[in-house]
This record gives C-alpha cells, structure tokens and sequence, in this order.
C-alpha cells in the first residue's frame, strides 16, 4: 500500500537569498525543519540542488519526512533522526560581538555578500552575522542582535533559526577568498527566539575529508542556556 503525499506550495522571496539567484540553504533547511516537526526535534535536511527564487515549488509530506520540488526535479529532503547534536561551547555575547573584527569577509572579498545571514545587507533587511575566530580557540562567533523584521505572529520561525546556524559553519573553516555550499544540515531547536534579543552565534570545524567540509554551530542566549544546535556538511568547488 502507498501513502498518498499531501502536497502543499513553497515560493521562496527574493530577501532569503544566499549565492547569487538561489535560497539560503540554512533558510531552506529550517523552512523544512520546520514543515516536517516544528524543529522541535532533530531534522536532517539534504540539499540535492539550489533551490530558485520567487519560483513555485511543490513542497510534499510523505509519512516521516518532507521533500520540496521543482517540476521533476527534487531539491531538498527532511527526515526526522533519533540523535542528540553535539554543540560548540557557550561564548559570552560581549565577546561574541567583539569577534566580528576577525571576520574573514571583510578581508580579500566576500563571496556571497548579497546572502541574508553573513551578507552585508541593509539593517533589518538581513541578519548580518559576520561570525570572526574567537581569539585562542577553534570557535568563530558573533552577536545577533534579532530584527523585528524577521518574526511573525508566531515569533521567529525556524527558518530564520536555520539560516542562523547554517553560515556559521561555513565561515569555521573559510579563509580569505574561500567559499563552498551547504550540502546538509541537521538542526535542533529547544526554545524559542524572540525578536529585539541578544544571542551569541558559536562555531566549530569538526573535520574535512576531501572537498566536504564539517561544522557544528549553536545559538546562545545571555546566560549561556542553549537555544538551537545544528551539524552541517559543506562541499567546495572543484
């Protein structure tokens, strides 16, 4: 017997891009995150191709997981894992914040500035994160100040939440000049963020193998109580 889908419509604007002429992939990830169980849970997310702009997608459900189309062609798929991600350490905001001045985007070119979080975006318009090396450490951090302009009626959604964690981990293993696509993202959201708050973004590399990349990230409130995690998996240009 095959479980019929319930298919439902996604079109992603034009403020959530991330390269240029696609979505953000942490935006996408935490969209479908938030389509398969709210983020209350662990979601992996696999993206398969970049997902278009101001384009209508076919977002399915199947049983335990969700995947989002264009035509034929499947970009992303969700399933639900039965794991616990690991977390960078606690970095205080103050010093978060003051980590910013080692971002490596400033340096030799930034290459996706137009990208809605880590781009170099108008106020409110983007979420400009520009995570920079915590000095004596493996960790790369930043001070997110959250905009109104990104809640909804129900508070800051769990896309906002995955574009959060998702460039952080890129920016863990980047140099001056580098750059690579997120490939995959798990992501786990405990507690919710509220718009005008203060939360530290922390960042690690966790391993490279070849052209992929391994990252972990997490978002902090003041007192250092965690507020949502997430593992990526980047892959550089050949």
């Amino acid at each position: 017997m095959t479980t019929a889908a319930l298919q439902t419509m996604l079109t992603v604007p034009q403020r959530f891009r991330g390269p240029a002429g696609v979505a953000n992939g942490g935006w996408i990830a935490g969209t479908m995150a938030g389509a398969l169980n709210g983020g209350r849970s662990a979601v992996e997310v696999t993206l398969h191709a970049p997902t278009p702009l101001e384009t209508e997608l076919r977002l399915e459900h199947v049983a335990n997981s969700v995947s989002l189309h264009h035509d034929e062609t499947l970009l992303v798929e969700a399933i639900p894992v039965a794991e616990e991600l690991d977390a960078p350490r606690f970095v205080p905001f103050n010093d978060a914040a003051r980590a910013e001045a080692n971002f490596v985007g400033w340096k030799g070119g930034h290459p996706f500035a137009e990208c809605f979080a880590c781009g170099q975006r108008e106020p409110g318009d983007g979420l400009r994160i520009f995570p920079g090396r915590v000095e004596g450490t493996d960790l790369v951090a930043a001070g997110w100040r959250v905009p109104f302009s990104v809640a909804d009626e129900d508070g800051v959604p769990p896309s906002i939440v995955g574009a959060v964690l998702d460039c952080v981990t890129g920016w863990a293993h980047f140099g001056p000049g580098e750059s690579a696509l997120l490939g995959r993202l798990a992501l786990s959201i405990h507690r919710p963020v509220h718009p005008g708050g203060q939360y530290s973004v922390v960042a690690r590399p966790t391993g490279q193998d070849g052209r992929k990349m391994y990252g972990e990230s997490a978002i902090y409130e003041a007192d250092g109580t965690l507020v949502a995690n997430a593992r990526a998996t980047w892959i550089a240009p050949r």
